[in-house]
């Protein structure tokens, strides 16, 4: 019977094999300019290239690159010391800061300097002595002293520091938090603005307007008394069922006074009858007249007269406008009007911005480029990055994702307004999937394409059938075929980031602890296999009157994805082991320690993609062997929505939503395991 099977497991091999041969690579790589910065005399812009892995020194004057150095990690954030001083934010788990001297001929990395867990964003302070830091994933802020090299102090905000700006003095730091923390079913959530001072480190934290989220940008005023956010508006206290005047998402500038620590009031960024989707980054003139905007999802930068929206704010009602009293500003689609020129951009997906002079620099992540626009007389000029490769299917589907120009009816909101980096916007939507006035916690999409069904009622039968559907009833969209499918290879090729809670990589004491308990709690009866899921709808106790059943969500990547259960209303993993885990039927929790329960918990939260189990067992029965394989044959070289896709097989890292010789590879390397 061995020999039978290895003569089969010969035969079809050798067929693989040759298929494989076919199999074409990845287009070459792409550069991806994620953040920019000048120095002081306004002659370089550097360029922080995030899938290329380096940085580019860009001169304004020829508007040509000058020099390029590779980087060992994809970089972040980068900011120009008055000494001509790069400090370059790098890396994922383990971050780091890169320091270069571009003063010197060859470029090289000086120093490197160990941060925290995604470090964004560096800043600062007007004498050049302290670097600040945004640790994205360990929720903090890092004070670096410039001459040591040292960290002085790691400082907690709130959740997912994205973006930080340093007022004049460098007396305060203000600290974007891209995410709500906590419940979403009390009414009330929005993200929060962290107000630190330099000097010991006080840090006042200020919640924004309700539904306040996907958070990305923050720029102060000239004279130190203004900050400015950029984020978006979740409507979600009411149906999905139209998009017209922001009725879903509207797109919106908060501004705080920083001398009270109190938001002045919320500035809508759309028009009356067309959104300005996912303002990112935003850049104060150094004579503080403009502000600038730049809209990633509808490719547009908005130059606003900052001194005319403050003085329009402080006389309110205004003449011909909607706004009576301050609290109708923040629902004023109008407010802008006559306040601000909308310019369309030759690229696409504006990022960052830098402005010198009268002149705004903006990087555009998904054409490579960055356009160059004259702040006074709105001409716009446009330099490639190099050559300029064609987007492949993956890429395509990233830049439909994070799109709202084509992609949405009236620009209002693209896939990632909803779904941040493909997670979730920490927000409970009423859908119409399952009929309305049941609002669920937005998921994550990640590994949606390998955890069939769909949806957290489990309504939509795979993560294919919710892509076509999110298009046409979310974003009234009539997308081709092609172009959903490109989303579900981008979707599919995302790979989760390691867990914040791991201790150089691995379990801390708590959570090996937590491991054994995870099975004697009876966990790993729904959550086991590669993702942590059995792919099945039960009845926890958390429905509306009882007898209404969720689909079991995969456990990879979680720590990321509160708050939990399908309203929201566990905001930590704890609560959903004992507050909302009636009669023990979330896991048999009521017996447990205190002490035991943080242990189980802090497992549950180090949880990324099994590698405990056998990669290649497509049939389940604990070992990979010959009736895999005819499995894995069935599906060859098939994709996605495809009449012979099997998604277990799809077991590539990355993930890539076709069945090629990358999952033989995979699957071959574990032939016979256990």
């Amino acid at each position: 019977m061995d020999t039978i099977h290895n003569k089969r497991l010969y035969v079809i091999s050798v067929l693989i094999l040759v298929l494989a041969l076919t199999v074409n690579a990845r287009a070459s790589d792409y550069y991806s300019p994620a953040a920019v910065a000048l120095d002081n005399a306004g002659q370089y812009l550097y360029i922080a290239e995030h899938t290329a892995n380096q940085i580019e020194e860009f001169n304004t004057s020829t508007e040509t690159v000058t020099r390029t150095l590779s980087l060992d990690k994809a970089p972040t954030g980068v900011v120009c010391s008055s000494s001509g001083k790069l400090y370059i934010t790098a890396g994922d788990y383990n971050g780091k800061v890169y320091v270069i001297d571009t003063t010197e001929t060859e470029w090289a990395v000086n120093d490197t300097i160990d941060v925290g867990h995604t470090p964004m964003s560096p800043v600062l302070s007007s004498d050049g002595l302290h670097l600040y830091i945004c640790n994205r994933f360990d929720g903090t802020v890092m004070d670096i002293g410039t001459a040591s090299g040292t960290v002085l102090s790691t400082i907690d905000v709130v959740r997912e520091p994205v973006a930080a700006a340093i007022t004049p003095t460098s007396d305060k730091l203000v600290v974007v938090n891209q995410l709500p923390d906590g419940a979403a079913n009390t009414g009330t959530t929005g993200c929060d603005v962290s107000v630190m001072n330099t000097s010991g480190y006080a840090v006042t934290n200020i919640e924004l307007y309700n539904g306040s989220t996907g958070a990305k940008g923050v720029c102060i005023s000239p004279d130190g008394n203004y900050a400015y956010i950029t984020h978006i508006i979740g409507r979600y206290q009411v149906p999905t069922s139209q998009l017209e005047r922001g009725w879903i998402m509207t797109n919106a500038m908060s501004i705080i006074n920083l001398n009270t620590s109190q938001i002045v009031n919320t500035v809508l960024l759309d028009d009356v009858e067309m959104g300005a989707a996912n303002p990112w980054g935003i850049a104060c003139t150094s004579d503080g007249s403009k502000l600038v905007v730049a809209h990633s999802g509808s490719h547009e930068l908005s130059i606003i007269d900052r001194n005319g929206v403050h003085n329009r704010l402080s006389n309110l009602p205004y003449t011909g406008g909607f706004s009576q009293t301050s609290t109708d500003v923040r629902n004023d689609l109008g407010f802008l009007s006559g306040l601000r020129n909308r310019i369309q951009l030759p690229g696409k997906g504006p990022r960052a911005v830098a402005v010198y002079g009268n002149k705004a620099y903006v990087a555009e992540y998904f054409s490579d480029s960055i356009s160059i626009i004259n702040i006074d007389t709105k001409a716009v000029e446009q330099a490639l990055l190099g050559s300029q490769n064609p987007m492949d299917q993956v890429r395509l589907g990233e830049f439909y994702f994070y799109d709202a120009q084509q992609g949405t009816f009236q620009k209002w909101l693209s896939c990632n307004s909803c779904h941040p980096d493909v997670r979730a916007d920490a927000l409970n939507w009423d859908l119409a999937n399952d009929g309305y006035g049941s609002p669920r916690n937005a998921k994550s999409l990640l590994k949606s394409h390998y955890t069939p069904p769909a949806m957290i009622t489990g309504i939509r039968p795979d993560a294919e059938t919710a892509v076509r559907a999110g298009f046409k009833f979310i974003q009234f969209a009539i997308r081709t075929e092609d172009d959903a499918g490109a989303v579900d290879a981008f979707l599919g090729s995302v790979e989760p980031v390691e867990s914040p809670y791991l201790v150089n990589g691995e379990l801390s004491e708590a959570a090996e602890r937590g491991k054994d308990l995870f099975d004697s709690a009876y966990c790993s009866v729904c959550h086991y296999g590669r993702y942590y899921t059995d792919q099945s709808s039960h009845d926890v106790g958390t429905g509306r009157g009882g007898g209404e059943s969720f689909d079991t969500p995969t456990l990879t990547e979680v720590w990321r994805t509160g708050p939990y259960l399908q309203d929201g209303r566990a905001a930590t993993m704890l609560e959903v082991l004992t507050t909302y885990n009636p009669g023990d039927r979330h896991g048999v929790t009521s017996d447990l320690t205190e002490q035991q329960r943080n242990d189980l918990a802090e497992y549950v939260l180090s949880l990324g993609v099994s590698q405990e189990t056998c990669i290649g067992d497509f049939d389940g029965n604990g070992g990979v062997g010959p009736e895999d394989l005819e499995i894995l044959a069935a599906a060859w070289l098939s994709f996605s929505g495809g009449s012979n896709w099997n998604h277990v097989c799809d077991i590539s890292d990355p993930n890539d939503l076709v069945i090629n010789g990358k999952d033989f590879a995979v699957f071959s390397g574990n032939w016979l395991c256990p």
